[in-house]
């Protein structure tokens, strides 16, 4: 399985979408600081994760709702 997620900053209240193949692992990555982009926001929570049975799947939703119509779908979901 792969997962496109949706990780929120907890002391910025920025949001952050990605994909994996491990939710979990991913999550304790930028928590701990080992990617660049996340690394100033901590610490980050799960907001959001959706499955996919592959990774071009999970790939092509982490870049829409990376878009602008995607950013607004967030926006209204997670009201």
């Amino acid at each position: 399985m792969y997962y496109a997620y949706v990780l929120k900053s907890e002391l910025h209240g920025t949001r952050y979408v990605g994909s994996t193949d491990n939710v979990s692992r991913r999550l304790g990555e930028h928590n701990a600081g080992r990617c660049r982009y996340t690394s100033g926001r901590r610490p980050w929570k799960l907001i959001s994760q959706e499955d996919f049975k592959t990774r071009a799947e999970a790939m092509k939703r982490e870049v829409f709702l990376k878009s602008g119509q995607g950013r607004k779908w967030l926006d209204e979901k997670l009201k």
